[in-house]
């Protein structure tokens, strides 16, 4: 095992055993292979710095490469932007550590060695995140190789693995020629990614978020401090905005928009398609800190004359998030609340059972001008998981959940 720091700065040989130059820098091509070091850039001073190919390299060790060809046939440097660089764009970066779920800083890169046709190939296999890489960089030149190397033995290590890096590059169209993807974050849960985007500068939180899908990147701003989801709308396009905020619950995306400012709002709102657009619009008309402002108008009903088998077929042919389903809620033949059903008792009843003999006692709604102390009240009073709030004939026109409660709790902290 071999790291990035015992090579850079080293000396590196041709095949007669001349002197060519100083390693510099390494480089990793991810469209070609996305852990090798494909090429070493060796500075020589005052003249032109050349570049050695991996099947050009002999041996490695620490401090020393050793090259199989002759300096004439290295070639010279020329920048390329699809070309990951150790040492600028690795060492001393943040990265993303898709396993532990945080930012880290690199301290270091290890990397084995590979043995092919006579040449020495080396692969990137972990990033160093902890003392040891940290002791490494603090002893380079001050020590021989073989002392740090007995200085690190006793040390905790701490690094991750490669294939669990995310790496973080706000340029787009460099991150496309690095062929950076963002699949592994999007594995992530929300509340996880949000976590991580608040430890990021606002340049690198705009770059996750705009290589994520619509749906991930709502469902993550949706955990995001308000404040910092503000910023990243705001210096989003209208309509890249606007798919995000479709994906989002009616409730949250209002709670967004009240946030931006009234001209981002409005130009918002003018790209969303005219059935979220008005659901969202309705909701803005509500006080924030009402029972109105708390509901979404995303929530299920139905008849009370309906059967349990009804109901479930019902919901297997409609778009719902069936994590966030735990309370069916039922109207009369006047379309007024008439009750509640917890979606758990579904599967404890016939199918030909009616929903209405499954109804919770008593029957619980709130109205939508009522302050945020009473739905607090209500929802501690008979713990709830959803409270239907309904208009001035009764009929329900939103649902508060009990994550929405929560979340005001916390924010009133």
């Amino acid at each position: 095992m071999l790291h990035a720091t015992e090579l850079l700065g080293g000396e590196a040989y041709d095949v007669q055993g001349n002197f060519v130059g100083r390693v510099s820098e390494l480089y990793i091509e991810p469209a070609d292979q996305p852990n090798r070091v494909a090429r070493y850039l060796l500075g020589r001073g005052k003249y032109l710095p050349l570049l050695a190919r991996h099947d050009q390299i002999s041996s490695v060790a620490p401090g020393v490469i050793k090259l199989n060809v002759e300096e004439k046939e290295l070639e010279h440097f020329h920048t390329n932007e699809a070309w990951l660089a150790v040492r600028k764009d690795l060492l001393d970066q943040q990265i993303i550590d898709t396993r532990g779920r945080k930012v880290v800083r690199v301290n270091d890169v290890d990397l084995a060695e590979q043995r092919t046709n006579g040449t020495v190939e080396l692969r990137v296999t972990d990033v160093d995140v902890g003392l040891t890489g940290a002791a490494r960089r603090l002893l380079q030149g001050l020590a021989s190789p073989m002392m740090i190397r007995r200085i690190q033995q006793k040390l905790p290590a701490r690094t991750i693995r490669w294939e669990f890096v995310n790496l973080i590059e706000a340029d787009p169209l460099r991150r496309v020629k690095l062929r950076i993807t963002h699949d592994k974050l999007e594995k992530m849960h929300p509340a996880d990614l949000a976590d991580i985007m608040e430890e990021l500068s606002p340049t690198e939180r705009q770059s996750i978020i705009a290589s994520l899908d619509e749906q991930t990147a709502a469902e993550a701003l949706a955990e995001l401090d308000s404040r910092l989801t503000s910023q990243i709308f705001e210096r989003m396009a209208p309509e890249k905005a606007a798919d995000i905020i479709e994906e989002m619950e009616p409730d949250k995306a209002a709670d967004l928009l009240a946030d931006l400012t009234p001209e981002m709002s409005q130009d918002v709102l003018e790209e969303l398609p005219g059935k979220e657009a008005r659901e969202v619009q309705a909701l803005l008309s509500f006080d924030e800190n009402s029972a109105g402002g708390m509901m979404t108008t995303d929530f299920v009903y139905v008849g009370e004359t309906a059967t349990r088998a009804q109901v479930v077929d019902w919901i297997r042919g409609r778009d719902i998030k069936l994590e966030q389903l735990d309370t069916i809620f039922l109207i009369d033949a006047d379309a007024k609340l008439s009750g509640a059903v917890a979606v758990a008792r579904l599967l404890l009843t016939e199918a030909t059972e009616g929903l209405a003999h499954l109804k919770s006692e008593p029957l619980v709604s709130i109205a939508p001008d009522a302050n945020e102390k009473e739905v607090f009240a209500i929802f501690d009073k008979y713990n709830l998981r959803s409270l239907a709030v309904v208009d001035v004939t009764g009929r329900p026109i939103g649902a508060i959940t009990v994550d929405d409660v929560i979340t005001r709790l916390r924010a009133s902290l």
